[in-house]
């Protein structure tokens, strides 16, 4: 019987809004600040990061359950970074997932205090598991010192203020792999190596395992280029031609589209091979290496 991803993403989602949900309502607060929380965070998100963290788990054999608050936390970060990036000092976004973004239904300053409070709240939630969640101490510490990194000036944030400072310039292409490798493959990358870090995974499954990762954050990055070009923005839900508009440079810009169609298409047979050593435990990540290569959002 075909794996089907479809009800596995359905699913894994709902795990993660329901805990997400749960993280918010017992912060013991209802006003404008969580209410600007909740927006970003509970609005339509594909819940990509959190599901990778799940799948690793899944793929070197451990629960589940033991890396929601480490999934639930990657997801904190991945929200607050696109409140961020989307503000009029950066990118000036109006949209995203569908709904105004954070800065125009709030102001800005609402805006980046929730952006700040998501961030703040995501290691409070890794730092403070219940006794028998996420694992021994030390592997939780690991996974903590491994997510801040991703997140810090030498991931996330060093990869936007490349892609602010690279506007209006045409990269080669090393130089635009080593861009988005920083904003938007090492939290991928955190993701799959926090859930089979906590599940118990050896040095050499982990090592597979980032080669996975380093190839599918390529594609997503070349596939999100490719979307920006001819995406249908009613279903990606935020707006098509920004990087254009930006003088941005992209995969499609610098290759053309089908070359970098077919340069996509290279990475996921590269993150599938990743996984020959593992068994059917890591179906679903060889299903969202192809999700991540047809996605339409």
């Amino acid at each position: 019987m075909p794996f089907d991803l479809q009800a596995y993403l359905a699913n894994h989602r709902e795990i993660i809004n329901n805990a997400l949900t749960r993280i918010l309502d017992t912060t013991g607060q209802d006003n404008r600040l969580i209410e600007a929380m909740r927006y970003s965070l509970m609005a339509n998100g594909k819940r990509l990061r959190p599901i990778l963290c799940m799948a690793a788990a899944e793929a070197v054999g451990g629960p589940t359950g033991a890396v929601v608050p480490a999934a639930c936390a990657l997801e904190m970060i991945h929200t607050y970074s696109l409140i961020h990036d989307d503000l009029p000092a950066m990118d000036n976004d109006d949209l995203r997932r569908g709904k105004p973004t954070s800065h125009v239904k709030f102001n800005e300053a609402t805006a980046i205090l929730a952006g700040d409070a998501l961030l703040t709240l995501a290691f409070q939630v890794l730092a403070t598991a219940k006794k028998g969640e996420q694992g021994d101490e030390l592997k939780r510490l690991a996974v903590i010192a491994r997510i801040a990194r991703a997140a810090g000036y030498l991931g996330m944030i060093e990869g936007q203020m490349q892609d602010m400072a690279y506007e209006n310039q045409q990269l080669t292409q090393e130089e635009l792999e080593k861009m988005h490798g920083l904003k938007t493959g090492v939290l991928i990358r955190a993701s799959i190596a926090s859930g089979a870090i906590l599940a118990g995974g050896n040095d050499l499954q982990l090592d597979h395992l980032d080669e996975y990762a380093r190839s599918i954050g390529l594609a997503f990055q070349i596939t999100d280029d490719i979307l920006n070009v001819e995406g249908d923005p009613t279903i990606m839900g935020k707006a098509v031609g920004t990087d254009h508009l930006r003088s941005k440079s992209t995969y499609p810009s610098l290759l053309g589209l089908a070359p970098s169609k077919e340069y996509a298409r290279q990475c996921i047979q590269k993150a599938i091979k990743a996984l020959q050593s593992f068994d059917q435990q890591a179906e679903p990540l060889r299903a969202i290496a192809r999700y991540v290569l047809d996605r339409q959002r």
